[in-house]
């Protein structure tokens, strides 16, 4: 019985030694406040009041970034959100270089998302959504870099606009497609207009043509079972009784 004090002390002892990490887990030990390593995955023992562990998972980190009111080049205000994937890639600067990583890297996913879309027109910021996500990875890749954190890509989610904006950018939406529409309708008339053009210069190189136009305009109005049959008259015949009539 005298014993038992001494087998209870040793067990919640050795428990205590004794800690498992899992394969996506690294565990930066410190011994008496000092750094020793990173160990795992897998067990390890350590000396109870000696030596202290730190879990840090290597898994890619979802980090959703809040709403942020953004004034951009342009002086339109929206609100933005976005989010980061990263992961730790360097588990002892991620202890030892940071407090909380995590938190760090949430304070500067806001501010840099604040600092870049505030240079963006509004336009840009709607059209190239590509280049500011890269640019975002980056700037964010670069300042967590100290901390052993790899920042594998950014995406903008969502962007709001106000809804007097909204407005103004359909109607600009709407004046777009008119001009596409028109310019299109023009280089259709220019092209109508060109082909008539060559048809008529062979035409005059080939008098003999504008007969067999004729006759093909005949037998497609004689396909047709109309009553009605139509024989055009060339231009040069009633020119000449015209003129008469004027002399």
């Amino acid at each position: 019985m005298g014993l038992l004090p001494l087998v209870i002390i040793a067990a919640v002892l050795l428990f205590a030694s004794i800690k498992v990490l899992n394969e996506y887990e690294r565990g930066v030990v410190l011994t008496l406040g000092r750094f020793s390593g990173v160990k795992g995955p897998g067990l390890i023992i350590l000396l109870p009041g000696v030596q202290q562990l730190f879990r840090i998972s290597t898994r890619v980190v979802v980090l959703d970034v809040p709403p942020q009111d953004i004034i951009t080049h342009d002086n339109i205000s929206v609100k933005v959100n976005a989010v980061v994937y990263f992961r730790v890639v360097d588990p002892q600067s991620a202890v030892l270089n940071v407090e909380n990583f995590m938190y760090a890297t949430s304070q500067l996913a806001q501010t840099t998302l604040r600092s870049v879309l505030g240079q963006q027109e509004l336009d840009d910021l709607l059209s190239n959504r590509d280049k500011i996500n890269q640019n975002l990875q980056q700037i964010l890749d670069q300042h967590t870099e100290p901390w052993g954190i790899k920042v594998a890509s950014v995406e903008v989610k969502n962007v709001d606009i106000p809804q007097d904006m909204q407005s103004a950018i359909a109607k600009q939406a709407v004046s777009e497609r008119e001009r596409r529409a028109k310019i299109i309708h023009a280089e259709g008339e220019f092209q109508a207009a060109q082909k008539l053009a060559d048809a008529a210069e062979v035409i005059g190189r080939q008098p003999a043509a504008i007969q067999l136009r004729y006759l093909q305009t005949l037998t497609e109005i004689a396909t047709d079972k109309n009553s009605t049959t139509i024989f055009p008259i060339p231009m040069d015949l009633i020119s000449m009784f015209v003129k008469k009539m004027q002399n």
